[in-house]
């Protein structure tokens, strides 16, 4: 069980972690609108293969492991798993995690030059991890359940 500035720490460590996948989850999307509009095989969409890349591996990717392993020793330590509220943050929580799953397979086509997707439905799915974020935030400020 985590007490004190033990739990402080892990709860700021997951909070930093957090920010930086939400950062990237709403970020990567709108590269690949700005990609949809560059030619294949210019020097633009090249500069946005290794944007987007770097964007998943180094900074997404590595932030949502933190985010699952500092979430889940806190939702541990907390006895969480008896709450409403919790089993709902963690439907949601899962839910982003399909949404970055999604955008690692998008990335991937742009990457072999495959993308079948319009801007329109990059800016449609630009949307959805805010509104997942929204809905989490609600439920762990004001745990209505």
């Amino acid at each position: 069980m985590l007490e004190g500035d033990a739990y402080n720490w892990v709860k700021a460590l997951h909070i930093i972690s957090v920010i930086a996948w939400m950062a990237g989850l709403l970020y990567l999307p709108r590269l690949f609108v700005y990609h949809c509009q560059s030619q294949v095989g210019s020097n633009q969409s090249e500069t946005f293969k290794i944007m987007e890349r770097r964007l998943l591996r180094a900074i997404m990717t590595p932030a949502m492991m933190f985010t699952w392993i500092f979430g889940g020793w806190m939702y541990y330590s907390l006895g969480a798993w008896t709450e409403g509220w919790a089993h709902v943050k963690l439907t949601l929580v899962v839910l982003l995690t399909i949404s970055h799953m999604f955008m690692s397979r998008w990335r991937k086509d742009f990457e072999r030059d495959q993308n079948k997707h319009p801007e329109s439905f990059f800016r449609f799915a630009n949307e959805i991890p805010t509104v997942l974020m929204i809905a989490i935030v609600i439920i762990v400020i004001v745990k209505p359940f």
